[in-house]
């Protein structure tokens, strides 16, 4: 079973065959699926699953907090199932895969006093952006 099953079932969410379907779709290390692979994903699994019920379970998942809602570009929003391990994400500029950078340090402290203008910071997002190794060799 999948960490994200398994987070789900722990909250007592209500697991649906199209519930299933999608999370089982979400499973695994730098996913970061449109909705629209997400749907094109579990209609191979579940061929009745329509669109609006992917999309409403991917709107269930990131109101939970069991998914995260990812726009790193003037793309189509990602949802990245990594949502309880603190981490940014690593961009290529070609293509647009991403993958999730688990960097040391603390970039909410880097952030100095006087560039903060008041302001009290709680949380910060990095995404670091280059081209993959695919699109380099291309």
């Amino acid at each position: 079973m999948s960490d994200l099953l398994e987070r789900l079932r722990g909250r007592g969410w209500r697991m649906t065959a199209q519930r299933r379907v999608v999370a089982e779709v979400l499973d695994g290390e730098h996913v970061h699926l449109t909705a629209d692979e997400v749907h094109s994903r579990a209609v191979a699994k579940l061929p009745e699953i329509s669109r609006a019920t992917v999309y409403n379970t991917l709107g269930e998942l990131v109101s939970l907090g069991e998914v995260l809602e990812v726009a790193t570009d003037k793309r189509a929003k990602r949802y990245d199932p990594n949502a309880h391990r603190p981490h940014h994400h690593l961009v290529c500029a070609r293509c647009g895969a991403i993958r999730d950078v688990h960097p040391t340090g603390n970039p909410l402290a880097d952030l100095p006093a006087t560039e903060r203008f008041g302001f009290t910071v709680s949380d910060v997002e990095v995404t670091y952006r280059g081209v993959c190794p695919n699109c380099a060799s291309a």
